[in-house]
């Protein structure tokens, strides 16, 4: 029997991304299969694949000769969140920038990403469905196809995502609030609430009611809380080292195009966005949890 304690690293993880990241080249079946047959057990209970783990939860796994095979096998340094036959989601680092550019290395979301299932003997080329900046980490989806990236495509731009961010801004803000705001001429809202307070700074979760460019930063810059590091629109600068800036696509929400199930994915924290966050009060992280249980509540 495979024992894993979870910790802060895989805090707010699906169960189905644990086994993903555990088994990187097993074939989606196979890890479906081992949902379904009883051999993963989380907390002595069968999981369903999109259970949130929390640090302190102890995940046991049947031990077999194919399981112990794969889990031998090449990790590709990306962290996996969700993955189907149309797209695989992927907990962006930030710094890493979603494509190729000039004035950085080569080293990019797409390219790497596309390696990893070419490794897996997959045909293709990832394709962005949504996207972040090059300093926010969090969920991003990609598409395994170009008819799966039409299909997503269209769904983004029809429906939406339902997103929630985590960024920590200089100041202390307090409560909740609207930013109701234009950018570039367009109305732009963006709704808010202060989840950690404290050391000149603020945990805040937000959500982007419209998806302008660059809205949550130019938003908060706006009411004179810029997100930490982001020094383009005024942020102070972080500790050197941190990636990135303090903002995080922490859940992503939507009802599948192709299969009509409603598949919600968060992304656990970086850890140095993690100890920024817990800097803001110690109870913030806790205060995620009634979020993820009603984000609309926001």
């Amino acid at each position: 029997m495979i024992t894993i304690l979870i910790d802060e690293k895989d805090h707010f993880r699906r169960v189905d991304s644990l086994l993903r990241n555990l088994l990187p080249s097993a074939p989606l079946a196979y890890l479906r299969k081992l949902l379904t047959s009883g051999h993963i057990r989380l907390n002595g209970t069968q999981p369903e694949a999109a259970d949130l783990l929390r640090s302190g939860d102890r995940v046991t796994i049947k031990e077999s000769g194919r399981l112990s095979g794969l889990l031998a096998g090449h990790r590709s340094g990306l962290d996996i969140l969700f993955e189907d036959g149309w797209i695989i989601v992927f907990n962006k680092p930030g710094g890493m920038p979603m494509h190729r550019a000039a004035e950085v290395d080569d080293r990019n979301l797409v390219e790497v990403g596309t390696a990893l299932i070419a490794g897996r003997g997959e045909e293709g080329k990832l394709r962005p469905v949504n996207r972040l900046d090059r300093g926010t980490s969090g969920a991003v989806i990609l598409a395994k196809s170009p008819s799966a990236a039409g299909m997503f495509g269209r769904f983004v731009k029809e429906e939406g995502l339902d997103k929630l961010y985590l960024a920590v801004v200089a100041g202390e803000l307090s409560g909740d609030g609207t930013i109701d705001a234009p950018l570039d001429g367009k109305d732009s809202v963006t709704r808010y609430r202060v989840i950690g307070a404290g050391n000149g700074m603020a945990a805040v979760a937000l959500v982007p009611v419209t998806g302008r460019m660059h809205q949550i930063r130019q938003h908060l810059a706006l009411i004179g809380h810029p997100v930490m590091g982001d020094v383009r629109y005024r942020g102070y600068p972080l500790p050197a080292g941190f990636p990135g800036f303090a903002l995080h696509s922490f859940r992503t929400a939507f009802t599948h195009p192709a299969t009509g199930e409603r598949i919600a994915i968060c992304a656990p924290l970086p850890a140095p966005l993690l100890a920024l966050i817990t800097n803001c009060g110690s109870d913030a992280v806790s205060l995620l949890h009634p979020l993820l249980a009603d984000p609309a509540a926001l």
